[in-house]
């Protein structure tokens, strides 16, 4: 269960990071899209590990080797646009909503690197897997539950800055996936 509980917090960072700097994109904020945040990040990291653990030994070493760069792919096309939006907007403004398409390319992006973790799992019988895998995905849950609702407390920055701040996040995210893909 503590073992879990460290792969959950491990497997949450980027996801956390993400839901810190959407909240802080968002204006106005308000505290339900800190709850989809975290239904759609907790639910990724919770499935990928079980899907990973299903797929051991066939599709999931094809998809392991090709995580990082999907990864990379999927930030970088949300970052850019997020990016290009915010400069494209006036001073004024923040991102207005957070949408669901956003949120599942998101969630999909960080959770890459959870399909690996389901592999491990596969290998290792002593481990209950589904408990595991729920717990992988609460940790994340709150993590980027509270992580979205302490940065929407944040007192607003001008949106253009809130924008290019949450795209270069984004931007890199995807480029310290691609590095470590390269470097694998």
């Amino acid at each position: 269960m503590f073992s879990a509980i460290l792969i959950g917090l491990a497997l949450a960072m980027d996801a956390f990071a993400l839901s810190v700097a959407n909240a802080l994109s968002l204006r106005p904020f308000k505290p339900a899209y800190a709850v989809w945040m975290g239904l759609y990040f907790g639910a990724f990291q919770a499935l990928m590990p079980l899907l990973g653990a299903l797929l051991a030994g066939t599709v999931s070493a094809r998809l392991e080797a090709l995580g990082p760069f999907l990864s990379f792919f999927l930030l970088s096309f949300v970052g850019g646009r997020m990016l290009c939006d915010a400069l494209e907007a006036g001073e004024a403004e923040g991102m207005a909503r957070l949408s669901h398409r956003r949120l599942l390319l998101l969630a999909l992006a960080t959770s890459l690197d959870a399909l690996a973790v389901g592999v491990y799992f596969a290998f290792r019988p002593d481990l209950a897997l589904l408990r595991s895998c729920a717990v992988i995905g609460a940790v994340t849950f709150v993590l980027c539950l509270l992580g979205a609702l302490l940065a929407g407390r944040v007192p607003s920055l001008p949106g253009k800055r809130a924008g290019v701040l949450g795209g270069a996040v984004l931007l890199a995210l995807g480029l310290r996936m691609l590095l470590e893909g390269l470097a694998s």
